[in-house]
């Protein structure tokens, strides 16, 4: 059984360069990546595939790690081409073992689209991960709406990341304890998860979905909190003017994975919901790796039948991003 993990992270010095001399003193998220993860963050090469090998990972899809650039400027249009070629340049390299997301200038929108378009085309990536809000910008800004309608033509998927709430949120919500627990609440113990959701339900109440029906949208860690408020999450279209009822966009609009959450009881809920088209899979490495087979191990410990388990592992990723099945 082949396995793609398809939330896998990675970090190169212009990027970590530009985002110390550009750095939000109110972000406090580079912290995140010292010591082994730094160094793992770094490292595409013969220690990363020792330990893809180890967990049983077959294939990973390679993105920018968080923020990525959305909280750069102008500067991000040449760093989104760089990081891209530097993808491109893996996965030329070693195909059977890497894949790559498209990095875009978020701060840039009406390049987006452009650097999309070039990843894609000429690269041979996947499709793109963006984090959600750029600055004060939410994802559903009508200026994103072409890179919407670029994402739907090219028929790749945009992978939502998440990244830290912004700091007035979090001097509310994820403060009042020591430096490091803040940080831990505001971002991968919670924070991440919100921020990350929020995004996906702003595009469906704004009529993106709509707008750009066959636009598809991937979400780490079960669907951000989405998919364990699916029946409060429908009673907006009580109110709202959509062309469908909510849940529509949740299962038409939506794909999940794991981002290294091995719970089969969190699967069999996405399974419930969503149904087995629609589960990804992936370790969201460095950040959760675990030694021991553990990647693989989880999958094949499922209650999913062979077909469903081949559409886990690398089958829905292969039809989400028009790549034959073999």
């Amino acid at each position: 059984m082949k396995l793609i993990a398809i939330e896998e992270h990675f970090l190169i010095k212009a990027v970590e360069d530009e985002w110390k001399n550009f750095a939000d003193p109110n972000d406090p998220t580079h912290k995140l990546h010292v010591g082994e993860i730094g160094n793992r963050l770094n490292e595409i090469g013969d220690t990363r595939l020792q330990l893809m090998n180890e967990t049983g990972v077959d294939v990973q899809v390679l993105s920018l790690t968080s923020p990525s650039l959305h909280n750069l400027g102008p500067e991000s249009v040449a760093l989104a081409r760089v990081t891209n070629d530097y993808v491109a340049e893996i996965v030329r390299k070693t195909p059977e073992r890497f894949q790559g997301l498209a990095a875009l200038p978020m701060a840039v929108p009406n390049q987006a689209a452009n650097e999309l378009t070039r990843s894609v085309n000429q690269l041979g990536l996947k499709g793109a991960m963006v984090c959600g809000r750029t600055r004060e910008k939410n994802l559903d800004h009508p200026d994103y709406w072409e890179l919407f309608d670029c994402a739907q033509t090219l028929g790749v998927p945009l992978f939502i990341h998440p990244q830290i709430p912004q700091k007035a949120v979090r001097d509310v919500y994820y403060s009042g304890f020591d430096e490091l627990t803040d940080l831990a609440f505001s971002t991968f113990g919670l924070g991440w998860h919100y921020e990350a959701g929020i995004q996906f339900v702003r595009l469906v109440l704004a009529g993106v979905f709509d707008r750009f029906p066959n636009l598809q949208i991937i979400l780490g860690h079960w669907g951000e909190v989405i998919l364990f408020y699916t029946e409060r999450l429908a009673a907006l279209s009580r109110v709202t003017k959509l062309d469908k009822p909510f849940m529509d966009y949740i299962r038409q609009n939506l794909s999940v994975t794991a981002s290294g959450m091995f719970s089969q009881s969190y699967l069999q809920r996405s399974v419930d919901i969503i149904g087995t088209d629609r589960i990804l899979f992936s370790t969201d490495y460095p950040y959760q790796y675990r030694p021991g087979r553990q990647a693989r191990t989880f999958v094949e410990a499922t209650n999913l039948n062979p077909e469903d388990k081949d559409k886990f592992s690398f089958a829905n990723w292969e039809r989400l991003t028009s790549v034959p099945t073999r």
